[in-house]
């Protein structure tokens, strides 16, 4: 087992993924990232300094890696131009719909000066929001509401850039809903995060209990991926891209439930969506700049349009801004990664239900209290 692991975690490095739920690992909006997001907040108003990143996964290490030469092109950027709109955003599909529009820039073609920084962990971003060293961000949709509150409001969601990116994956085709899970054992990440509290919802209200369905927690993905592996009637859930990542090592495998899917079968009338990542702006500097982040929100929706519709291109932009170490898996997994630039009252209702749902399930992963409207920016 231990050797499937390892061999497993080494096909993956360099996969991180924001989770919103993302699996407990990387960019995930889980509740425990959501309170060291609050707590990295809280120091950086006392010393400038940057976050602490102890801890941090092996695939995010490696992401960090693969994504330098982008964080130093975004840094040379910046010091040619210190005007340019700095925006932080994660390894993993919460930055793909901005792959287009990182290579404008480094291009020369952006219409207007970006300086680009991508990171592991979304602590790293909440530090440089708080400190004033970013402008934007794309962050966890959970950590951006806990963020508003310990500001006190001084920041604001601008769009969606991600919905759902977590699927249920096995090789038994019986699988194709929610109740098909009675009697079932799932292995997944994110004990105590979105993806818990997710799963959690989805069965509850297609009427499961606990005693109905066994969520077996795992510490990351490979593990999952190495059950799947080693039992063939075992389920995973897991994000993208990761959920990939096990179908190509293992043949047997197959995406048979689709959690944003499911949601949407609860939701649809409400217009609630499960989100996975948010763009957030400061309140300060959108007061000051409001026709530039306009700009950036239509240069986003652009970016993310060009994204869906052009996967295999878009696949070597992700791989070349180092966002996912290999084009080959990027391109498999994009279609399922739910890339989207949502804004406007559309934006609102969809991020309004999810994050009441996680409110539900438990106030702290999303600061104590759902946030104002003043959260949401509709021009």
């Amino acid at each position: 087992m231990k050797k499937h692991i390892c061999v497993l975690t080494a096909a993956f490095l360099g996969l991180s993924v924001l989770l919103g739920g993302c699996g407990g690992q990387t960019g995930g909006a889980e509740s425990s990232q959501a309170q060291t997001s609050a707590q990295a907040q809280e120091e950086s108003q006392q010393q400038e300094s940057g976050v602490n990143d102890s801890g941090e996964s092996q695939a995010s290490e490696a992401a960090q890696t693969d994504g330098q030469s982008q964080a130093d092109s975004a840094g040379e950027t910046e010091a040619a131009d210190p005007n340019a709109i700095r925006v932080g955003s994660l390894n993993g599909p919460t930055s793909m719909g901005l792959a287009k529009l990182m290579d404008e820039q480094a291009g020369g073609e952006a219409s207007q000066s970006y300086a680009f920084t991508m990171a592991g962990k979304a602590d790293e971003l909440v530090g440089k929001i708080a400190n004033g060293d970013l402008d934007i961000a794309l962050l966890p949709a959970n950590v951006a509401s806990v963020l508003y509150s310990k500001t006190q409001g001084n920041v604001k969601v601008i769009d969606i850039n991600t919905l759902g990116v977590l699927y249920v994956v096995a090789s038994d085709d019986s699988i194709s809903s929610i109740s098909d899970l009675k009697g079932k054992t799932l292995y997944m990440t994110g004990k105590g995060t979105t993806p818990e509290y997710v799963m959690n919802y989805l069965l509850e209200e297609n009427g499961l209990t606990a005693s109905d369905v066994t969520l077996e927690f795992k510490s990351e993905a490979a593990e999952v991926a190495s059950v799947l592996k080693e039992d063939p009637t075992a389920i995973g859930v897991l994000p993208q891209p990761f959920a990939t990542a096990a179908c190509i090592q293992n043949e047997n495998l197959k995406t048979v439930l689709d959690l944003t899917e499911q949601w949407n079968i609860l939701n649809g009338d409400t217009g609630s969506m499960l989100v996975t990542g948010v763009t957030i702006v400061r309140s300060d500097y959108l007061a000051e700049n409001e026709e530039a982040v306009k700009q950036f929100i239509e240069d986003h929706q652009a970016s993310a349009s060009y994204t869906q519709e052009n996967p295999a291109d878009a696949a070597e932009l992700v791989a070349a801004q180092g966002i996912v170490e290999k084009a080959a898996i990027a391109q498999k997994a994009l279609p399922y990664c739910n890339i989207v630039c949502l804004t406007g009252t559309e934006m609102k209702d969809a991020l309004e239900g999810y994050l009441e749902v996680l409110f539900e399930q438990d106030p702290q992963s999303v600061g104590g209290n759902l946030p104002g409207e003043d959260f949401y920016y509709i021009p």
